[in-house]
């Protein structure tokens, strides 16, 4: 078999996005974000992070350094992202004293934080950025597989591309217009997106991410992303990818991380724990849909997955 069947395409000629899929399934939020102005030689220390920390760098320099990794200096129009959930250091720098970063921000964000500026400072630093969070059952996906720091030069193609929306972001954190929370959420996502996209096309990223832009496994994930109720078969998947049997189950674990199917079940429970997250959906109904022949099935194979049963997700969704 060769090709790509037609569910796998929205039109002719079109092959389906495994990242916008699986950026859907993670219901990516960014808080708003904030603008931060510092002078003369400073550091800020920020204890464990939620998620996602992107941004950039408008003006200045800065050191950041994830706790147990190597700093990182960022120049003007490069961009970064944070994403271990490990302790941070933000510096001018790296050999200064943090102070508590928390301490500095409380109470000024989402307005423009400054911290140690005097009149006539010369170069003063200018960050931009914030916080970007998934669904926690689709969470690890993302975050088992990204480098504790991103680093997107401003010389680099992507970073070009960013140039007007850092420029409209750094735009929006100077002032109040209306509207501008939701222009800083979104532009904050942009950015997000961006630096993944640029990661996955140097082939930087091992194992998920990167299995998503293989030639093979990545129209796989997309027909398993698209119809995750479907029982497929290793032979099946392994059609669609056009590879053989083994070739394409060997090749599937070496990128992926897990066998075929067991990459299927969990994704299945993902999907599953999405649809269970409104709390309109009664557990039977999101069992039957995703292929479970019994709600006890489905429940074990829940938790087996999240480690707590769909119930108590549905109810913590549900608020």
């Amino acid at each position: 078999m060769s090709g790509t069947p037609e569910y796998l395409l929205d039109r002719p000629g079109d092959r389906v996005d495994p990242l916008s899929e699986v950026l859907t399934l993670l219901d990516v939020r960014a808080a708003l974000p904030s603008r931060f102005e510092a002078g003369g030689r400073w550091a800020l220390r920020f204890e464990r992070h939620h998620h996602v920390k992107v941004g950039a760098l408008l003006a200045g320099r800065c050191w950041l350094t994830p706790e147990g990794a190597e700093p990182v200096l960022l120049r003007p129009g490069d961009c970064y992202l944070l994403a271990s959930g490990r302790p941070y250091t933000s510096a001018s720098d790296p050999e200064v004293e943090p102070v508590d970063g928390h301490a500095v921000f409380e109470g000024v964000h989402p307005g423009t934080v400054r911290h140690n500026v005097a009149a006539g400072d010369l170069e003063p630093t200018i960050l931009v950025g914030g916080s970007v969070t998934f669904d926690e059952t689709a969470a690890a996906l993302l975050l088992d597989h990204l480098p504790p720091c991103v680093r997107i030069g401003a010389d680099s193609h992507r970073a070009q591309v960013l140039r007007p929306i850092l420029e409209l972001l750094g735009e929006e954190t100077a002032g109040d217009a209306p509207g501008s929370m939701v222009m800083r959420e979104q532009l904050t996502q942009i950015l997000f997106v961006q630096a993944l996209r640029t990661l996955l096309i140097a082939d930087e990223l091992p194992g998920w991410l990167g299995a998503l832009t293989d030639d093979s496994v990545g129209v796989a994930l997309a027909a398993i992303h698209r119809e995750p109720a479907r029982h497929w078969t290793v032979a099946e998947l392994a059609a669609v990818a056009g590879l053989s049997r083994s070739t394409f189950a060997l090749r599937f674990k070496t990128l992926v991380g897990l066998p075929p199917l067991d990459y299927l079940g969990r994704w299945r429970i993902r999907s599953a724990a999405r649809a269970l997250r409104s709390g309109e959906r009664t557990v039977g109904s999101v069992a039957a849909e995703f292929g479970y022949g019994s709600e006890s099935a489905f429940s074990n194979a829940f938790k087996r997955v999240t480690g707590h049963p769909p119930a108590r997700h549905r109810r913590v969704a549900g608020g």
